[in-house]
């Protein structure tokens, strides 16, 4: 099935047009020291900095220490210390003497992006995704590469922001490689590539799961502020998060416009709301998501997400063909074409590979048109999915709206913009009667 011509795709002349408006918001928030174009060529070092010292941080930093030798982790920022201190730790074991971040090279609060970013050559992000394209272009405009984790923004504005930093990475030859990591696993490139040569025949229609338990639960712990117990427990607060949809379907998201040529859906509607997850333990986010999008071709996609206990889990990603079916997570398709893949490979390592790779070969990765595109599409089913409506593609690309407050407004010590009612829960989005866009 050839992908349409429409409007739907993101173009260069929409980069552009964005581009402008969108970085004052970084600028507006001062300047940086400008520091050395990341990376003086042969056996020279490259110093990786780390903004967000989480898991998947922690994970990604050590894995941009093992795709070169060359590197050295000399800087870290996150908003509480002793999750930095943790993160060094742990990466200093499996990396030893590559991690060399001294006590005043680790900054917390929302501020420390800015010491990170004027000590390093190439920026990890993987902190709230609230921050991404914030982070992202304040790295970009101080001349460094960068990884950023999935999702690439939560927010129409956001994904404008997004957009203007993957042009100016392209304007100045910088790498900006994403975490959506299918695109790095050899076994769903093949799988991707036998459907578009029409393994299954025309694709019919898509269905998309990530159905699971709720992510990232933690006690609320004595002693911290309201602001400090949401940043703490950030995947259950929507203006952190963005919630679910942008957080767990991007992924899912990505594979179905990647099998369908890369293409962006016209329109969407959503089914969205709290069932049982409701304590105040789990912040203002929904618990359940259904959104069905509709590409310019006919096909639709037929996305789920759940984050509730003691329910069926599943994830998976299913390509319905005319002449057969397809597993992009089991690399497998069923029909007229049988077909397996039986290899083994680390998407998550491979990113990295790729990204310092690409820096020492002057070779540099811009992953950019697919992370905004994939990303602004699970941000329009969730934003459906929130009032009801249907929510079509130039709605969400010319959207301003964003989760206040501004990335660039947050401070240490600010008012959370969601606070409990008299019962301990957080108010939530009432589909039929929240509008957003």
């Amino acid at each position: 099935m050839k992908p349409s011509s429409s409007s739907a795709s993101i173009t260069r002349r929409e980069f552009l047009r964005t581009s402008a408006g969108a970085t004052a918001a970084v600028a507006a928030a001062g300047p940086l020291d400008m520091a050395r174009s990341a990376y003086a060529a042969g056996s020279d070092l490259l110093r990786v900095g780390m903004i967000g010292c989480g898991g998947r941080n922690t994970g990604a930093g050590a894995q941009a220490l093992a795709a070169d030798k060359g590197t050295r982790l000399v800087a870290m920022a996150d908003i509480f210390m002793d999750r930095i201190r943790s993160a060094r730790e742990a990466i200093k074991g499996q990396r030893g003497d590559q991690v060399q971040v001294p006590d005043d090279c680790c900054f917390a609060g929302f501020d420390g992006y800015r010491g990170v970013i004027e000590r390093s050559d190439v920026v990890c992000i993987a902190n709230a995704a609230k921050f991404h394209p914030f982070h992202a272009m304040a790295a970009l405009q101080a001349g460094k590469h960068v990884f950023v984790e999935k999702p690439h923004g939560i927010d129409p504005a956001g994904m404008k922001l997004m957009r203007a930093a993957t042009e100016l990475a392209r304007q100045k030859n910088l790498s900006l490689v994403s975490g959506l990591q299918s695109r790095y696993h050899t076994g769903y490139i093949e799988t991707v590539q036998r459907i578009r040569d029409g393994a299954i025949g025309d694709v019919v229609a898509i269905e998309e799961n990530f159905l699971r338990a709720p992510y990232g639960v933690t006690e609320r712990k004595p002693g911290l502020t309201e602001l400090e117990w949401q940043c703490s427990t950030q995947y259950h607060f929507r203006w952190l998060s963005g919630d679910d949809v942008p957080q767990s379907l991007v992924h899912n998201m990505d594979r179905a416009s990647w099998v369908l040529g890369d293409q962006a859906p016209l329109k969407c509607h959503g089914l969205g709301g709290r069932s049982s997850m409701v304590e105040p333990l789990y912040g203002d986010v929904f618990d359940h998501h259904s959104v069905i999008y509709e590409f310019a071709s006919g096909v639709r996609v037929y996305a789920f997400c759940r984050t509730t206990t003691g329910c069926y889990d599943e994830s998976s990603s299913i390509v319905l063909g005319a002449k057969g079916r397809a597993s992009l997570l089991a690399c497998r398709i069923w029909g007229e074409t049988a077909w397996r893949w039986q290899g083994q490979c680390d998407p998550y390592q491979i990113e990295h590979d790729r990204l310092f790779a690409g820096i020492r070969s002057g070779k540099v990765v811009n992953n950019g048109d697919y992370m905004a595109r994939s990303t602004l599409i699970t941000v329009m089913g969730q934003i459906s999915c929130y009032t009801g409506k249907e929510v079509t593609w130039e709605q969400a690309m010319a959207s301003d709206f964003h989760y206040p407050p501004k990335p660039e407004d947050c401070r240490d010590g600010m008012e959370p913009p969601t606070k409990p009612g008299p019962d301990g829960s957080y108010p939530v989005y009432i589909p039929g009667r929240s509008r957003l866009i």
